[in-house]
């Protein structure tokens, strides 16, 4: 790989290129699904390529090849270089990356058991064993289950002297059952929405997911909410648990932080955003409790590496400090422009794709509350859990969520389950509003293996970490 790197690179200089850089990456994926009692999907993928990056007289070029071989990284190269000339004639300004990064370094996803060293039957029997748990339940009309699991080796090499090799092993699993019922259907899943919770963990994170032991309680509480009340319609007190809080954070604060947004230079899938340049180091975002930041190095999080797609290595960094706005997600060239330093936030979905910034594990630090006195506290309200819905306008402000879990709160206590439960809001007037957050003990970090952006698109696996919070005035039961 070393050889094939350095003919790149020495290929570009060749052509005139004042930076380079190739990501040489080898994938390896596997995806099973059961879906009512039969194994519904299977498939076992292989990729491998290499993708060149350069700057030519001041403008970016990029080329790949799925063609390992170095005559191939040679020819890429000075594509990758024609077209970064061509790109120079309509550039609005020379790109500067600011002060070199130079690392050699290797980095590998700790893991106690290789997922793809585990028999494909053992995997299938526990996803059958945790459907059949799931179908135990009267009134369940389907259930699903399904694992996935990555092995990415990745090298990257620059002209600047870098050379990073890394090994990131993902393992991820879930089950879902939906009830129906005269005119409507409700759904419950674990444990998290749209498909599984993932992470950056070897097979040890399936067994500890404990899928069989809960089948048979969500498919319970799927049944439970077709005849549960609808979520009432009002402006009142929200408790979200750390899953719906998640999103939350993805949704209005990780998209709306990053910073090619701000200055408009991508806007597929999530918009542009609120956070504009005059609104940093002194725009309150949420009330003074409110602690939102990003943090590569968290161990297991599915946002976390060693070095990103730039070769910068994983940090963590404030977005969000005591309230106020103090930082965006940055690549090298846009924080750069800042008179600062990358983040450290750069990746491509694979070989073939250009790197973006991308989130990382965007996070809301604990508070100090224990989750049973902050019902206790609160005299009347709303507990949601688990999203099932989102929507939220191009600039990250306006937003409505729903969740599939909702239990009235009365006089500080869970009251009756609630169905269709919604919420909606804008940005900074719902982040001012949070007035407490669970300690540590109840803080968890969420896997989102399906971040949207970019044109060609690109599919980023992300994480938020979160304990329960209560937000105040909210308006409720919105359809």
């Amino acid at each position: 790989m070393k050889e094939i790197a350095e003919r790149a690179l020495n290929a570009a200089q060749l052509q005139g290129a004042t930076y380079a850089d190739i990501r040489i990456v080898h994938q390896q994926t596997q995806s099973i699904l059961v879906k009512n009692g039969h194994v519904e999907g299977l498939s076992h993928d292989e990729n491998q390529g290499f993708g060149v990056r350069v700057i030519v007289n001041g403008a970016w070029g990029f080329a790949s090849s799925s063609l390992l071989s170095l005559d191939e990284a040679a020819r890429v190269a000075a594509q990758a270089a024609q077209i970064a000339r061509a790109s120079s004639l309509a550039k609005a300004r020379d790109v500067y990356l600011g002060p070199s990064e130079v690392h050699v370094a290797r980095y590998e996803t700790p893991v106690q058991v290789d997922p793809f060293s585990i028999p494909l039957e053992e995997k299938i029997a526990l996803l059958l064993a945790a459907d059949e748990e799931m179908r135990r339940a009267k009134g369940i009309a389907v259930t699903e289950s399904n694992m996935a699991f990555l092995r990415e080796n990745k090298v990257f090499a620059s002209s600047e002297g870098s050379y990073i090799e890394q090994i990131l092993i993902e393992s991820g699993a879930g089950i879902e059952a939906t009830a129906v019922g005269a005119n409507e259907m409700q759904t419950r899943s674990f444990p998290n929405s749209f498909g599984r919770q993932q992470k950056k963990a070897g097979y040890e994170f399936i067994r500890e997911l404990n899928l069989v032991e809960n089948g048979q309680r969500i498919a319970e509480e799927a049944v439970a909410l077709l005849s549960a009340p609808q979520c009432p319609s009002g402006i009142t007190t929200v408790i979200l648990d750390s899953t719906q809080l998640a999103l939350q954070i993805h949704e209005s604060c990780g998209h709306p932080s990053e910073l090619d947004r701000v200055f408009g230079e991508e806007a597929s899938y999530a918009g542009t955003s609120f956070l504009t340049l005059d609104k940093l180091g002194s725009f309150r975002y949420g009330s003074p409790i409110v602690n939102i930041y990003a943090d590569a190095t968290i161990p297991s999080a599915l946002g976390t590496f060693g070095y990103d797609d730039e070769g910068v290595p994983a940090q963590r960094s404030p977005i969000v400090k005591e309230g106020i706005f103090v930082g965006y997600l940055t690549s090298r060239e846009t924080a750069a422009m800042l008179g600062q330093r990358s983040n450290g936030t750069m990746r491509a979905d694979g070989w073939n794709r250009i790197p973006l910034i991308r989130m990382t594990n965007i996070n809301l630090e604990p508070g100090t509350w224990e989750l049973e006195d902050l019902l206790a506290d609160t005299e009347d309200g709303i507990y949601m859990a688990v999203n099932k819905s989102w929507s939220i306008d191009d600039k990250r402000l306006n937003f409505q969520f729903g969740t599939q879990l909702a239990y009235e709160i009365k006089k500080g206590k869970l009251g009756q389950m609630l169905k269709n439960a919604t919420y909606t809001g804008i940005t900074p007037e719902f982040w001012r509003s949070c007035d407490a957050i669970c300690n540590e003990k109840y803080w968890q970090i969420w896997g989102l293996p399906n971040c949207g952006k970019g044109e060609p698109a690109q599919v980023a696996h992300v994480a938020h970490g979160a304990a329960p919070a209560r937000f105040r005035h909210v308006r409720v039961g919105i359809v």
